[in-house]
């Protein structure tokens, strides 16, 4: 790691807040909205991940239903491919692919529009947080059905104690983040 990205990661973990108990009791939520009131260190973790992402030569960004959307336009827009919205079932209005994952209290379904993935393409997955992998899993399931090689994930923050860099390595070995706890 650079120093300028040594501190980019100091930056962010000084900023980013830290909730008691949300969203229910033990668990301590990594709230990442306080960087939102910083628009040179939201340009700064734009920068970093484009610089991360350019040389692999993507296609399109996906981007995961919604904390994932916050940089995942800016870093499509930098990089000039698409944004590719992951939402949860029933948010997207054309005709969609679904999968379902598990939670640890149930499940959840994420879906993309058929169209939004050409056959072939270069796609990189993009979300803020990585913590069990279930959300991300389900997307590079969803990319592999529609033809795509996922040939990269990027996190703003990694909580490396869940361990869900394990569930996307079957899917692509390159797995980046800015902040690791």
């Amino acid at each position: 790691m650079t120093t300028s990205n040594k501190m980019l990661e100091q930056t962010i973990k000084s900023t980013v807040r830290d909730i008691l108990d949300f969203p229910e009791p033990g668990i301590i939520f990594k709230d990442i909205t306080p960087l939102l009131k910083n628009p040179s260190l939201c340009k700064d973790i734009v920068l970093a991940f484009s610089d991360q992402l350019r040389p692999l030569k993507l296609d399109a960004l996906a981007c995961l239903d919604s904390r994932g959307f916050w940089f995942g336009l800016s870093i499509a827009m930098e990089l000039g491919i698409p944004m590719i919205p992951i939402r949860k079932k029933g948010k997207l209005p054309y005709k969609t692919v679904f999968e379902e994952y598990a939670l640890e209290y149930g499940t959840n379904t994420i879906e993309m529009h058929t169209d939004a993935i050409q056959p072939g393409w270069r796609v990189a997955i993009h979300d803020d947080i990585l913590a069990t992998g279930g959300t991300a899993e389900a997307t590079s399931k969803l990319i592999q059905r529609s033809q795509g090689t996922i040939v990269a994930y990027s996190f703003l923050i990694e909580l490396d104690f869940l361990k869900g860099r394990n569930k996307l390595l079957p899917y692509c070995s390159m797995i980046q983040s800015l902040v690791g706890y």
